[in-house]
Formats: structure tokens, sequence, C-alpha cells
């Protein structure tokens, strides 16, 4: 006989890390609002099996900490920028998303009530029992702190199953895929192997704190249609990385 085909996700409460260069699509700058559109109406259908979905949403299509310090900007003050780049976005996917029907909250780790609630884990939480999917901005609320990192801490905090990393390619490579013809594609990895290879899949401070907490972390395509659902449904699509 042969393998009976899953008709019920294997995950009940996620974690999606959104870059904010995945809101861009083929533009180098800002927000494509037919992109933003496709990714709500993924993230309804995922909703839509019973999913508890809490998003972390990247900033760098509108600002990009990292490149403003090259440019002998105060550390402190471009992470800050980041992080309001992140609340736009997340107003964004919470528009996009509300317009197809899912009842969102936006909650912001820097406080900012007229547009946003703030982030309080057992709210959070609340939200995500009464089926509302939460949009968790500004990263951590501290600078020296990636929104990968961010992603991390809000789903242990959470208690999400996954960590479901959104790239631009289908998982995990030994080199940058659109550079080297030559990388491949690695489908399981433990957490030690990517921090002693330096691959570039979350910051060293985000793979390290999944692996204290045992918290599994699939990289897949977005870019792909559906692929949300593949990976929630247990699909064996893009990279996991665990134990």
């Amino acid at each position: 006989m042969g393998s009976r085909k899953v008709t019920s996700p294997v995950y009940q409460r996620i974690l999606l890390k959104l870059s904010g260069e995945a809101l861009m699509g083929s533009a180098g700058f800002g927000i494509d609002a037919a992109v933003v559109t496709r990714i709500a109406e993924e993230i309804r259908e995922v909703h839509g099996l019973g999913v508890q979905v809490a998003i972390v949403m990247g900033g760098g299509n509108i600002f990009r900490g990292l490149s403003a310090r090259a440019q002998k900007m105060d550390r402190v003050a471009a992470d800050h920028m980041g992080m309001l780049a992140t609340v736009i976005n997340s107003l964004a996917l919470q528009d996009a998303l509300e317009q197809v029907g899912v009842v969102t909250r936006v909650m912001s780790a820097i406080e900012m009530r007229a547009v946003s609630e703030p982030y309080f884990r057992r709210r959070a939480i609340r939200h995500l029992e009464k089926g509302r999917v939460i949009l968790l901005a500004a990263g951590t609320g501290n600078p020296y702190f990636t929104t990968d990192s961010a992603a991390a801490l809000r789903a242990m905090e959470v208690k999400a199953e996954v960590l479901l990393k959104a790239t631009r390619v289908d998982g995990i490579f030994t080199a940058d895929p659109h550079k080297d013809p030559k990388a491949t594609k690695i489908d399981r990895l433990r957490y030690i192997q990517v921090l002693d290879q330096g691959l570039k899949v979350m910051d060293t401070t985000a793979i390290s704190l999944c692996m204290d907490n045992n918290l599994p972390i699939i990289v897949f395509n977005l870019t792909e249609r559906g692929n949300i659902k593949r990976v929630v449904m247990g699909e064996k699509i893009g990279s996991i990385v665990g134990e």
C-alpha cells in the first residue's frame, strides 16, 4: 500500500519570518501591492486550515541598518530606523490580510498605540487562540538584534512548533545559487553545522536560540505560490535545520 496522503496540517502554530525584500517583488525598493496581496492570500489559505499564524517582518526593502552603518551612521540610530521600517511593512501586510478577510493584530515591540498594540506575550498567545493572525513588528525592540533573532525569540515566546524562514531560493545551499552554478541544496542540517560552516541561513544569535530550545527551522522559497501551505502540510520542500 502507498503512504496515506496527509489531509491535515502537521503544525498547529507557526512563526513565519518574512524579509522586507519579500514585499518588494522585482522592484529594487519599497512595497509591491500585488506581491503583498499574493502573500496575504497564501497566509489566508493556511489560516483557513486552522493553523495559528504569527509573522515577524523584516524591513530591508525600506531601510537596512547594516548599509547605513557602513556610511558611519550610529548603530543604535540605524537599528531603530530599521525597526520602524518593519512596522510600515507590518501595516501593509495587515491591510492586505484584512482585505482578504483575515482578522489581524499588529503588535509592536516599540510602543506606538495609534497604529499598533504593544507586544505582550500573553496577549499575543490569546490572539492566536482566538484565530487572529499576529504581525510582530519592531524586532525585539532593542538595537544590536536582527529580525532573525526577533523571529527566534518570538517563536519561543508564543510556543510556535516551527520557525518558517521565507526566502527567494529553494532552501539552504552550499553557496549562493544565484552566484555559483555549482551550489548544491542541503535538505537537512544540524544547528551546529550551520554555525560551524558559516551558512547564511539566519544570524548566529537566532540559530543559537533555536538550538538551545530545539526549535526546528524550515527554509523555503516564498516566490513559488503555495509553498507556505506545502510546508505546513508536511511536504518535503526547502531545507530543515534541527537536531
